[in-house]
């Protein structure tokens, strides 16, 4: 048996141990998922929720042909339910690429910012108004975008961000779970909408989780167009 003293330097190693080990986790999560919410405030029924997740949803599948067409039927950003005025974020330092682009959609107010270095751009829509932002403004991470609004514009039927993760081009559309830093499978257990995804009987396991949705293009083919889908398609 080791002296007090042995024991008391290897319980000393055993923590800077540990400590080094959570620091290089924490770093290499970091660098995996470089990007913030869109929120400052935290999560919460008086605050924000997870509403529809990006992805295979069931949501999205009843509409692949129509609402979520162009973008190979899924849903193409994250949806996140907040009271109208809730104020939104940068996710990352960047360039302001658009204000009110209404190619992009989500209307009734939108933000486009290109994060060149991370080659990756964000898009916020939905916002109840215009931008104070402009074109070629230069933004950091956490500065204000503008407020969450309603595409009903009654701020009663639906209100929330909807946030896309895009390429540079704003061709192709990335899950924003694998890019941004949070807790979503605690997220997907409060969400306010359910986070349910289509299953294709063919396949049954693929497109299941948060975390394996495929990538999205603008025009590209539907992705999602199962011959034997569960659930079955009400038409």
């Amino acid at each position: 048996m080791g002296s007090p003293r042995h024991l008391a330097r290897a319980v000393v190693l055993l923590a800077v141990a540990t400590a080094i080990r959570s620091a290089v986790a924490q770093s290499a999560a970091a660098a995996e998922r470089p990007l913030g919410l869109p929120f400052a405030l935290p999560p919460g029924p008086a605050t924000w929720l997870l509403g529809q997740p990006y992805g295979n949803t069931t949501g999205a599948f009843r509409q692949r042909r129509t609402t979520y067409g162009a973008s190979g039927g899924i849903h193409f950003g994250v949806d996140l339910t907040a009271p109208c005025g809730t104020p939104v974020v940068a996710v990352a330092d960047g360039v302001v690429f658009s204000v009110d682009a209404m190619n992009f959609g989500s209307a009734p107010h939108n933000v486009m910012i290109d994060h060149a270095d991370l080659n990756v751009a964000s898009f916020y829509g939905h916002l109840r108004d215009r931008s104070p932002l402009t074109a070629g403004q230069a933004v950091r991470r956490g500065d204000p975008v503008g407020v969450v609004g309603d595409p009903g514009l009654t701020c009663r039927s639906r209100p929330h961000l909807h946030l896309e993760l895009r390429d540079l081009a704003h061709a192709r559309k990335f899950n924003p779970v694998t890019l941004i830093e949070a807790d979503w499978d605690t997220l997907a257990l409060a969400s306010s909408l359910g986070t349910g995804f289509e299953r294709d009987l063919d396949d049954p396991r693929k497109w299941q989780h948060l975390d394996d949705q495929p990538e999205a293009r603008v025009g590209g083919p539907i992705l999602n167009d199962f011959a034997r889908p569960w659930p079955p398609d009400v038409r």
